[in-house]
């Protein structure tokens, strides 16, 4: 539906270079140019398993899709002369330069728009425009208190185990690009999107933002439990040796799952009768939903939970993941540089008339 849309991708890592993939699988015509002596970093960012030879990584395969590929050395005066004469006809130019880089590649956005007034500008930093620190997600995680939260309190801090920073800040400035290209179809203006990962990440804490700044307490690393609902994130082992998770969001949720597990007692007593006191008390009550979690297979606790609406599932790895026919569904594979890559869609929303 975009195929019309010309975007150049000169951004690298991963938050720019997944927007850019996300407007490929739309159908937009996108570029990605990378400087032939600093190729994007990601190429080299391989496991051990990867082919130590080759310039595609799986790391470099998740976040570039369905794009064209062209090599230029912007500092070089031929090479920049031809990315201002691809300027000249392009929609949205994609990009997270070092501060300063700008004005010293010549990319300055009155610039470039002298070249194209229509040119959109979609910019990803650290920690703001007028910030020169160099940033990745592990840092944000780190400044923004997500490590602070993250972990049990025997592990001490922890990072996620994705870039959710990176992914976050790709989706704001997405939503950005998306309000500039109907900003621009009304007023024929073209405005310049600037998401800062700092930013993003704050603006990400939602809930327990909520509850520090309304309860006054600072949120402690309690694992994969719920700050504020229980049981919601204890992991439980069955009977088959899996672990299984319930996210009990309410009353009814509860005394459906006491019922099923033979306890009807347990809501009845004043310290589960409320969602609050089943979170002071969780550490008793998951012990003793644990002694009857034990004794049951995990498809039978899936099973019946799912004719009750009670929501559950099991932990699954992602070999366990990518068996799932739906799952298999969203793999994208592509011929880059002569290597067989795969990746997940970009696209999770899906269209109806």
């Amino acid at each position: 539906m975009l195929s019309d849309l010309k975007i150049i991708d000169i951004s690298t890592v991963l938050a720019g270079p997944s927007v850019g993939t996300f407007f490929a699988e739309l159908g937009a015509n996108v570029l990605k140019i990378e400087n032939p002596n600093l190729p994007d970093v990601t190429r080299s960012w391989k496991l051990p398993s990867e082919d130590k030879n080759s310039n595609v990584s799986a790391y470099f395969s998740s976040v570039n899709y369905k794009k064209n590929y062209l090599q230029l050395n912007l500092k070089e005066e031929k090479d920049y002369a031809q990315f201002m004469e691809l300027i000249r006809d392009a929609d949205i130019l994609i990009s997270n330069l070092k501060f300063g880089d700008a004005e010293k590649l010549k990319l300055e956005d009155a610039l470039l728009r002298k070249e194209n007034p229509r040119l959109i500008c979609g910019k990803i930093n650290g920690f703001g425009s007028e910030s020169d620190r160099v940033a990745y997600d592990l840092i944000l995680q780190a400044e923004s208190g997500f490590m602070s939260i993250n972990g049990t309190s025997e592990s001490g801090p922890v990072k996620m185990p994705v870039a959710l920073i990176d992914v976050l800040a790709a989706h704001q400035l997405k939503e950005g690009l998306l309000l500039a290209l109907l900003e621009r179809e009304k007023s024929g203006k073209a405005k310049t999107v600037t998401v800062s990962l700092y930013d993003t990440a704050i603006a990400s804490l939602v809930n327990q933002a909520s509850n520090y700044l309304m309860g006054k307490e600072i949120p402690k690393r309690i694992g994969s439990l719920h700050p504020n609902i229980a049981p919601y994130g204890e992991i439980f082992k069955t009977a088959d040796g899996d672990f299984i998770t319930f996210a009990i969001g309410s009353d009814s949720h509860f005394k459906k799952l006491c019922h099923f597990l033979n306890v009807h007692e347990l809501p009845k007593e004043a310290r589960f009768y409320s969602n609050s006191n089943r979170v002071k008390n969780r550490t008793e009550l998951e012990k003793i939903l644990q002694a009857k979690i034990v004794e049951i297979t995990t498809d039978t606790i899936l099973s019946v939970m799912k004719m009750e609406n009670v929501p559950v599932g099991k932990i699954q790895d992602l070999a366990e993941v990518f068996r799932e026919p739906h799952a298999k569904s969203m793999i994208r594979e592509e011929i880059i540089d002569s290597k067989l890559t795969s990746r997940i869609t970009s696209i999770a929303f899906k269209w109806e008339s």
